[in-house]
């Protein structure tokens, strides 16, 4: 393949020496990290991004499919942009991530004016497939709309993350996937077969890549893995004689990576999503207690509060081992809090069974919780085994009822803290409140305070003087 060099196209055709990017991004964090690490392989390659899609010579859609109306938005929005495409032919789009890996070919069948569908390994080739689509298009040898698409979806490849090109543009917050893929097999859920098998990264190249993002004016890293806790389970064994580390067979752990994070100078906070109740540890509660950059609060999702109803989505614990699990990290760590992902109509699930999920959410007193309805997705076993048998009515009505137990512990669980002085970390300007600075406490809690832009990307103490369901407000105390 001969190399080319990439020139926009304006309305008229005419080349410019400005190729742009844009790309638009569903679903969950992991999706945002990827888009950027995309858009910073064409940022490389001598691209820029653009805020509009009118500007754009490539558009990329970086999708989920966790959900169906996930992958019918991005469907729409490919509905939406072929207009553009017949007004500027040379418009180069382009289907990304969790989709793109699930269905595949499928997204040429539905919108016949997409160029290119990569996966969840694969978008890091990005640039280059892009280069290739556009000499396909020269080529007079390949006539047909099909011989110039390229689908690029082996899961098997290795994400090489390498940012040393990059300008970071993305302000004072980042994240930072520590490891990609799920090895778990929780019957509703379908990243194992969009994301692949857990690939842990160093922990040296994750220091690397914090410190760079560090020196590029970053204060607060958020890391990501689908089950984050479980960072380093398949790294191999170290031999005898070799370093050995906290976890499990003196593998490197999460507590690890927490101390080593620790250690950067000029990083401020330390934030983790998502974890999985299999995988606390003694030695990671005790890296939160002793790591005083790392949030108190863990995003621990129950999903449910039935034991017959977690057995049959092959969560792999009870309630006891749940509770066992909070009972270690609150006395480690007796002031953090706790967030929880709740799936409502489960197949199967009886009016008891939703009840034991209300009773848990108070029990526990998670601050945070996210609901959602269940979702047959294609390949899950749950989808293959389990008749949805849930009325529609009923999900909806049990959604309604576990949002607004989620709102009255929620509010329990902020009002404690009125009257206390608590840290703050202070990172964007309120959009509806002029003179107002919106953080988050080191309980992951949002915080509003009345405060200068001086205030900006400083660790802060508050006091709090009131709280709702969703948040708190109060006073600098310096």
């Amino acid at each position: 393949m001969t190399t080319t060099r990439f020139q926009s196209q304006n309305q008229t055709g005419a080349l410019t020496d400005a190729p742009k990017v844009h790309v638009v991004t569903f679903g969950c964090q992991m999706n945002k990290y990827d888009s950027m690490l995309a858009e910073g392989r064409f940022i490389a390659k001598g691209y820029s991004t653009t805020a509009s899609m009118d500007e754009a010579d490539v558009v990329l859609f970086n999708t989920c499919s966790v959900r169906d109306h996930a992958e019918e938005r991005t469907y729409s929005w490919l509905g939406e942009i072929k207009r553009e495409k017949e007004r500027r032919p040379g418009l180069v789009i382009g289907v990304m991530g969790c989709m793109a890996q699930r269905v595949e070919e499928e997204v040429f069948r539905r919108a016949g004016h997409v160029d290119l569908v990569v996966g969840t390994r694969e978008f890091q080739r990005l640039p280059e497939l892009v280069a290739e689509v556009r000499e396909r298009r020269l080529d007079p040898n390949l006539s047909g709309k099909h011989e110039r698409r390229i689908l690029a979806t082996d899961g098997a490849v290795e994400v090489e993350v390498d940012r040393s090109d990059e300008t970071w543009t993305g302000g004072s917050h980042a994240f930072l996937a520590v490891m990609r893929g799920c090895d778990l097999s929780c019957t509703y859920c379908i990243v194992p077969a969009t994301r692949g098998r857990v690939k842990s990264r160093p922990i040296e190249s994750l220091v690397q890549e914090a410190r760079w993002l560090v020196e590029q004016g970053v204060q607060v890293i958020t890391l990501l893995g689908q089950t984050v806790n479980s960072y380093g389970e398949d790294f191999p064994a170290p031999a005898d004689g070799e370093e050995q580390f906290r976890g499990r067979q003196g593998r490197p752990s999460l507590a690890d990576l927490l101390h080593e994070l620790q250690q950067v100078e000029g990083l401020a906070r330390i934030r983790l999503i998502t974890l999985h109740p299999a995988y606390v540890t003694r030695e990671l509660a005790e890296a939160i207690r002793d790591c005083g950059k790392v949030d108190r609060f863990l995003p621990l999702p129950a999903q449910a509060g039935s034991d017959p109803i977690l057995k049959a989505m092959k969560r792999g614990y009870t309630l006891d081992l749940y509770r066992r699990r909070i009972e270690l990290l609150r006395s480690i760590v007796p002031d953090i809090e706790l967030g929880s992902d709740w799936i409502v109509g489960f197949p199967g699930e009886s009016e008891e069974d939703f009840a034991g999920s209300e009773a848990f959410l108070e029990e526990i007193g998670f601050v945070v919780n996210y609901i959602f309805k269940y979702d047959p997705r294609p390949t899950t076993r749950s989808a293959e085994s389990l008749s949805d048998d849930i009325p529609e009515e009923v999900k909806k009505e049990r959604n309604r009822r576990l949002l607004d137990l989620s709102a009255r512990v929620g509010l329990r669980r902020t009002s404690s803290y009125v009257g206390r002085e608590v840290q703050a970390f202070l990172e964007s300007r309120s959009d509806r409140r002029e003179g107002t600075l919106l953080g988050r406490t080191i309980h992951g809690l949002p915080v509003s305070v009345a405060a200068g832009d001086e205030w900006l990307g400083r660790l802060s103490t508050v006091l709090i003087k009131e709280a709702t369901a969703f948040g708190m407000s109060g006073e600098l105390r310096g």
